[in-house]
């Protein structure tokens, strides 16, 4: 004998229950993925910049021109050898604000000194 039209509607229930939450994690952890390769990008960045500067060169256009189209402009912040550069994540979810993203770095020419 197979299960009972009860417990075939009660399987049915569970899922109607499960999809929201599941999909709901996989849009957080989809969200918090784009928001990390955010951060990552905005860290090359400023390294690039930083990088720029301690060659002599303009170290917020290198910083702005590492910065990937898809997370628009980037706010760029160059003092000395310090660079700063802030980038908004994405929403994935529209109507929601974006993400905004933080990455400094800074390059101490006498760390590669012998």
């Amino acid at each position: 004998m197979g299960p009972g039209p009860e417990e075939r509607a009660q399987a049915s229930a569970e899922l109607v229950a499960v999809v929201p939450l599941v999909l709901l994690a996989a849009f957080a952890i989809a969200q918090l993925a784009v928001a990390g390769w955010a951060l990552v990008t905005a860290g090359e960045a400023a390294r690039a910049g930083a990088r720029a500067a301690e060659v002599g060169s303009d170290a917020r256009a290198a910083a702005r021109s590492a910065v990937p189209a898809a997370l628009g402009r980037a706010d760029v912040e160059a003092d000395g050898s310090e660079v700063r550069v802030r980038v908004a994540a994405p929403a994935l979810v529209p109507g929601l604000p974006a993400l905004p993203v933080e990455a400094a770095t800074a390059l101490d020419p006498a760390a590669g000194a012998p």
